[in-house]
């Protein structure tokens, strides 16, 4: 066994110690580190190191034993009278598979423990960013509930929080899904554990799986070596947030229904189960219940996710709230610098906000730029904010007409346009089928 002068030189430019012995156990190679190791072990210089037996240097060696049976001895730790370190042993293989021989790696305690505090760092730069990046600042005193149909679902989330059960919060887009879902949180025992969003919509159907689940080195074309960690895993004792939960495929579906069943993840081309005790919180804008009808939801991970149902009124059917909406939004908007005057009041209260709050937040932001001392007036809303001159020139029953078309739409973009839909539509509405026609003919004419 022989090594080559550019070998001794890389092997002498490293920390730890390297000792390369023949299948017969003679030396054929110690580098500079292992030399002045043995030279603060032995009081001297060691010399003609080649060619001798190692038994003879070193009788308590076990790179001996590797080289009888073949099989390599790792982490063996090892105490001199002046060093302590830990040895890594492995056996040498020719290319027709006979032994060649030995090689000990010895790294040193003092190394070993300027890298341990190197991980140990990493470790807590990395958690650091995690909390950064998946941070829960929301609580239950964010969350504006004067309205009778909001302070219900308030109360009933401020109720479920303190469990490790699912949630499912469902409500139209702009409600306020996501300030719900880190209050949850907030208010568990989770709270001082990780916070981790993802949305199921966002990326490719192969992207979402990595993400979630992981998966082990060479499992991609082109993946991260070492493999990655999913968000599951990730976020073990926290919270998950899972947004447009009904985008996921099915056969994720299938694997998230595994994760709540067994508490346990396995990563993408891994056999190893993974502790998971991670809480998932399911958020849709969607009618879930609809689509397990269809088939494109799995009925029994609806029901996991089920337990605790959650849905939050759109801000047309709490507009008590709009007050203390208003006044909030603007104190993180301007510090309470910008008030709303009576007649902007008056409009924002007209208008119907199919965007919900996220809407309400973007006029006030919008308008924030235009008021004159610091207080919006109705000339300082988008045009189509609730204009007055127009409602004025309608009658009541126009008034209750329009009304009932809204509440018509509202209830068909719920269940569906096609026949079922509209019974359950009806069914809702408390009129009959025949009449639902009829007013949609009304509004046709």
């Amino acid at each position: 066994m022989e090594l080559s002068g550019n070998d001794k030189h890389i092997f002498d430019a490293m920390n730890e110690g390297i000792l390369v012995v023949d299948a017969s156990g003679a030396i054929v190679f110690a580098n500079r580190a292992y030399r002045r190791f043995l030279e603060r072990e032995n009081g001297g210089r060691p010399e003609n190191l080649e060619g001798m037996p190692l038994r003879r240097l070193r009788p308590g060696t076990r790179l001996l034993e590797v080289l009888e049976t073949g099989k390599a001895i790792l982490q063996a730790p090892r105490q001199e009278d002046k060093d302590v370190y830990f040895v890594n042993m492995y056996p040498v293989y020719g290319d027709d598979g006979s032994l060649l021989g030995g090689v000990s790696v010895v790294t040193f305690m003092q190394e070993a423990s300027a890298f341990r505090e190197l991980v140990q760092t990493i470790q807590q730069r990395s958690e650091q960013m995690l909390k950064r990046a998946f941070r829960a600042d929301k609580t239950f005193d964010a969350i504006i509930a004067i309205d009778e149909k909001s302070a219900a679902c308030r109360n009933l989330a401020q109720r479920v929080a303190g469990s490790n059960a699912p949630v499912l919060l469902s409500g139209e887009s702009g409600t306020g899904k996501s300030l719900y879902a880190q209050a949850i949180h907030n208010a568990s025992a989770r709270r001082d554990r990780i916070f981790a969003s993802f949305s199921c919509s966002a990326f490719d159907a192969e992207t979402v799986e990595g993400e979630l689940f992981g998966y082990t080195e060479g499992y991609y074309t082109g993946a991260r070596a070492g493999g990655k960690v999913g968000l599951i895993e990730m976020a073990d004792g926290g919270t998950l947030v899972l947004d447009d939960i009904t985008a996921l495929k099915p056969e994720m579906q299938a694997r998230l229904l595994r994760v709540l069943e067994e508490h346990a993840v396995r990563q993408l081309g891994g056999s190893e189960e993974i502790p998971a005790d991670v809480r998932i919180i399911a958020v849709t804008a969607e009618n879930l219940e609809k689509a397990v009808q269809e088939g494109t939801f799995r009925r029994d991970l609806y029901y996991h996710l089920n337990t605790f149902h959650i849905q939050i009124p759109p801000l047309r059917e709490r507009m008590a709230d709009l007050p203390g909406l208003t006044g909030m939004i603007l104190g993180e908007l301007s510090g309470n610098r910008v008030s709303l005057g009576k007649d902007a009041l008056r409009r924002l209260n007209a208008y119907d906000w199919p965007g919900n709050v996220r809407e309400l937040r973007n006029v006030l932001e919008f308008a924030s730029y235009l008021a004159h001392d610091s207080v919006i007036e109705g000339n300082d809303l988008p045009a189509n904010i609730g204009v007055y001159e127009q409602r004025s020139k309608t009658t009541l029953a126009e008034r209750i007409r329009a009304a009932e078309q809204a509440e018509i739409r509202r209830a068909l973009q719920y269940y569906g346009d096609d026949l079922k839909g509209k019974k359950e539509a009806a069914a809702e509405l408390g009129i009959s089928l025949a009449t639902l026609y009829s007013k949609l003919k009304d509004n046709n004419r």
